[in-house]
């Protein structure tokens, strides 16, 4: 079967992987679609370090093709979109509702692929750039049948986290202030579930001025290409109520630090390299002021895409309007210079 492989050094899309069956609790799904996020462009230029060979892929939907023993909440036939988190479902992280902080779905990559004999490692306990993959039963979550694959694989990741971000980590509010640093696939998210939360301000910032309709289309109420305190505030005099960092630059983080206002809250969301420190003014923070992290939009996967699903259906949130272009796999050299150069909102390969 096809799938894009990177070996540590270059990428390739090849047509001779194979894939095991699947185990108890596991899901066997055929991909339709799946979103290139810069995540994955971030484990080929080593931001994100990770074991190679890998297949790569985290953000997907397709159909299930097979399931392992003791998986009763999906059938063959069902159409499902994808989570990057396997927690078990038994710790106590998992018991407390925090799945993302599940110490079993962080660090334990598997390798359910193989090829030419070797075995290939799978990105994100997901691998969605490939025809197969395998998952385990939590990461497949059934969906309506008429949602479009190429919008529904969109959910798996940066919905979750963008949306997720503002819902479940920082609690916009009804009449919140907020400020979002990038406009790529997570931060049009970002403003999208600051509108659908009732944020009465909300403030995108990207250095690219084309970007500025599909921001407003999502939901900003203003635009700006720097991130200048001064610029933002001429529309906000005292702060944010809420700052999102989408980028991934330590500057920028300083950034939406200093962008707050009183019991203001800097949420990071962009991956700088691993090693990476950020500076702050300490005497800022005692206005009570947050960073705070977050990962995989503190998400509850099986909760929140049944949810965002509902609210696509409903109209409310824009998944279409994500899909800037489609490719076939074929063409992921194409599809991955695109993202580099922030030519789309997001890039879907197709199979």
């Amino acid at each position: 079967m096809r799938g894009v492989v990177f070996d540590g050094s270059r990428t390739e899309v090849v047509d001779d992987l194979e894939i095991r069956e699947p185990g108890p609790g596991e899901v066997l799904v055929a991909v339709a679609a799946a979103g290139l996020c810069h995540s994955d462009l971030s484990v080929v230029d080593g931001t994100i370090p990770f074991p190679s060979p890998v297949v790569l892929g985290h953000e997907g939907a397709g159909v299930v093709e097979a399931v392992g023993a003791g998986v009763g909440h999906v059938a063959p036939g069902d159409h499902v979109a994808l989570s990057t988190l396997a927690n078990c479902g038994a710790c106590a992280q998992c018991d407390r509702g925090r799945p993302t902080m599940c110490r079993k779905a962080i660090g334990m990559p598997g390798r359910p692929f193989s090829r030419r004999g070797e075995s290939l490692y799978q990105f994100a306990s997901n691998s969605a750039f490939a025809e197969r993959t395998l998952v385990k039963a939590v990461q497949a979550v059934k969906i309506p049948a008429d949602l479009p694959f190429t919008s529904a694989a969109l959910i798996g990741c940066g919905v979750l986290t963008g949306v997720g971000a503002v819902l479940n980590r920082a609690k916009v509010d009804r009449g919140d202030t907020v400020v979002v640093i990038g406009t790529g696939g997570i931060g049009l998210n970002v403003i999208q579930g600051a509108r659908i939360a009732g944020a009465l301000t909300i403030v995108a910032i990207d250095a690219n001025p084309a970007k500025e309709a599909v921001a407003r289309r999502f939901g900003a109420t203003h635009f700006l290409t720097s991130a200048s305190p001064d610029g933002v505030r001429e529309i906000l005099p005292h702060g944010a109520d809420h700052a999102f960092e989408c980028v991934g630059r330590t500057e920028l983080i300083r950034t939406a630090i200093d962008l707050l206002d009183r019991h203001g809250q800097a949420v990071l969301l962009g991956v700088p390299a691993a090693t990476a420190e950020a500076s702050f003014l300490v005497s800022s923070m005692y206005l009570d002021k947050s960073i705070l992290g977050c990962r995989y939009g503190s998400s509850r996967p099986q909760r929140d895409i049944a949810l965002y699903a509902e609210l696509y259906r409903e109209g409310r949130l824009l998944l279409d309007e994500l899909v800037t272009e489609t490719y076939p796999v074929e063409d992921f050299a194409k599809a991955a210079d695109d993202a580099h150069h922030g030519r789309v909102a997001r890039g879907v390969l197709v199979f």
